[in-house]
This record gives C-alpha cells, structure tokens and sequence, in this order.
C-alpha cells in the first residue's frame, strides 16, 4: 500500500533552488567556526535507520538501534586528550555546546546549591539563558582588552561574597576574540581567599578542539583543575549536524543519575533521546585523521590565521589575535561586506576564523572586497583607513 507521493515539479525545484544556495553561501563564510573540509560520504547509509542512543551511553538500552560503542570510543579519545582520571570521568554527545555547558552548570548546581556563578562579560550569550533556565544567581565579570577575564576583578568580586560556594564558568576561547580563561590563575585565587568549595566548567566550544595540538597549551583541561568541559564537535572537527561533547568528573554525575524502567538504562542526560548519527561522524573522524592529523590540520590553520592578519595590516587594516589563536579580530567593515562574507560583528569590531577548509586564496578575495568598498566609499563613518598603493 502506498501512502507517499512522489514531490511536485515545484517543490522539486525548490529543493534544487536550496540546495544551490546553501552551496553558494558555503563558499563565502569566514566569520562562524564552521569546519568545511569533512567528507561523510561513507556513512550516508546510515541514514535510512532510526539511530537513538537514548540514555546513558555507557549502559545499554532495550532499544538496540543505537552507535553507543563508537560514542564511548570517542568519548575515551577526548578524555584521554583533556588529561580525564582514568575511571574518574563520564560524558556524552550532545547537541551541541550550548547543551554542554548547561549540563555542566546543572551539576554544579546540584552539588552547591547556594553557590554564586561568576562569568566574563565576553561569555556566549547562551549562557545567561541557561543561568535563567537553571534559577542560578551570578555576577558578570570585566574582562581585558583581548577578551580574557579580569582576574583582578574576579578576586575582589568572590572576596566580596566568600561565605557562598563558587561556581566559575571559564572561557576557553571566547566568541569574539578567541581569549582563553586561564584555570591555573582562576585556581590560585580561590588558594588566596581559603575558597575550598568551587566548581569550574570550562566552555572549549571552539578552542578545545585544537588547542591541546598547540604550544604553549592553554590551562584548561582536567588536570588543570576543571570539573567539567563542554566542546562543539560540528567546529574544528567538523560535522554536517550541529553535535557536541560534554566530559564531567564521574563522581558529579552520580549525584543526579536515575534508573528508567521504560529504556531499560540510567536518565544521566538532558534530551534523553539523542542523536545517534552525530557520534557516528566524530568517531569516522578520529579515526581518519588520529592526533597526528587533527595536529596537522591545527598548524594549517595557524599558517592561514597568520597569514590573514599580515594581510589585512598589509592594507593599513590593523589586525591581530591572540596568541595560538585561529580568530583574527579586526576594525567594523561595512554591512554589506559582513553580510556577504557572514562576518560576525560586535562593539566596533569584526573577526574571521581561519577554520579547516577556510584557505589564503579566500582570505585575499575578502581584502580586494575591503579595498574595493574602500575605494568606492564616500561615507564619512566609514571606519577603515586604507593605504592604496
């Protein structure tokens, strides 16, 4: 019996006419951290199944269909990376960052109840939503003028309020700038104060997917201090589906798993369902490209990053990034050019990410734009000062 049409001409070619201009628009982003060197081809057929991992990804369900063991591989594979205690981590594929870094400031909620969370005022917007989702108290911190927590600030604000447990959401790359929150410093200044009840979650949506290739490394991993970590998995690694990690120390976790009869395994996440594709890409990944690869594909991005602010600064843009960084923050350029390059924008500035698969030959076709507009601009608030040769 037969219940589908086949598609209309007209809704066909709507399909062709999306299709186009995804692709079309897939040629010109530099502004969001979006991998575009993946190939998932092989596990196209996949798709034609109901893949759930529903539940916890280490217990396993009465529902069968289900790419758990990869999801442990890739789990093992980042808590390996980010220095986890053998045996002392738990984790999952989420949704995405956003997701992670909810899950992380649950936990800590539910082990200090009455704690005070402190963040940079250059945190993810997200994260204010989450705190509102989550009934969290919390003071915004100043940051410095690279993006980075004042930690000046930090100390004086926690001082003022020592008798409440700590909870600090870190910034391992933040949005506009890339600026990496550093453990290390945050930690010694609970040291200072006698803080002995805290929380650290670290948010490495972007930066936590190469930064462990680099040298220096960041503090911010495990060892380091942190309780818990969320990282996207559709930015450096790649994905066609938005997905990403969450690694948390095990002994937090314990404290809200509950037993479902109905699944048959523990309700340790927050969607329950979820997406059984996505571990799927990141493990395909992991094992094509390895340490040596994902290292690899790091250097290449710095080139390129390098590469990007010698050529803006080369036409009397000034441009910079911090350091080991993949985001070349500049001067606000004109709408019309953000638009076409997808450019983000924010409090005067504009930046690029050099992601996998963004090249120097893009990076060159968005200055001639630059100079062109440049050129052609009679507005007096055009804030660029271009050097024509």
């Amino acid at each position: 019996m037969r219940y589908a049409n086949a598609l209309s001409e007209k809704d066909t070619q709507e399909l062709d006419q999306l299709y186009a201009n995804i692709k079309a628009k897939t040629a010109t982003v530099l502004g969001y951290p979006v991998a575009m060197d993946f190939d998932y081809s092989e596990l196209y057929r996949f798709l034609q199944f109901p893949v759930n991992n529903i539940g916890d990804p280490f217990i396993e369900s009465t529902y069968g269909i289900s790419t758990r063991a990869m999801e442990a591989e890739v789990l093992d594979f980042f808590a390996r990376l980010y220095r986890a205690e053998q045996g002392g981590w738990w984790g999952y594929i989420t949704n995405g960052g956003s997701e992670g870094n909810m899950y992380g400031l649950y936990l800590a909620r539910e082990l200090y109840p009455k704690a005070m969370v402190y963040y940079s005022e250059s945190t993810h917007y997200s994260v204010q939503k989450n705190l509102h989702l989550l009934d969290m108290p919390s003071i915004a911190i100043r940051t410095k003028e690279n993006g980075e927590i004042d930690y000046e600030d930090l100390h004086d604000t926690i001082r003022m309020n020592r008798n409440m447990p700590v909870i600090v959401f870190a910034n391992i790359g933040t949005t506009m700038t890339e600026a990496r929150d550093d453990i290390r410093k945050i930690k010694s200044i609970f040291k200072d104060l006698a803080i002995h009840h805290y929380y650290i979650h670290a948010d490495a949506a972007l930066t936590g997917g190469y930064c462990s290739y680099t040298d220096p490394c960041p503090a911010f991993d495990f060892e380091d201090g942190i309780d818990s970590l969320s990282v996207s998995g559709h930015k450096f690694i790649g994905s066609p589906i938005p997905c990403g990690i969450v690694l948390v120390k095990k002994s937090h976790r314990d404290r809200i798993a509950n037993s479902v009869a109905y699944i048959g395994t523990v309700d340790t996440t927050i969607t329950g369902s979820r997406n059984g594709i996505t571990p799927l890409f990141l493990w395909y990944a992991i094992k094509r490209y390895g340490l040596e690869g994902f290292k690899l594909r790091t250097e290449r991005c710095l080139q390129v990053a390098a590469y990007a602010v010698e050529a803006f600064n080369k036409i009397g843009l000034a441009a910079w990034r911090n350091e080991q960084a993949i985001t070349v923050v500049f001067a606000e350029i004109p709408k019309a050019l953000c638009l076409k390059w997808q450019l983000a924008s924010d409090n005067g500035r504009t930046h690029i990410i050099c992601m996998p698969g963004i090249t120097e030959e893009r990076i060159d076709l968005l200055v001639q734009d630059i100079l062109l507009t440049a050129s052609h601009s009679k507005e007096e608030t055009f804030n660029l000062i271009i050097k024509q040769k």
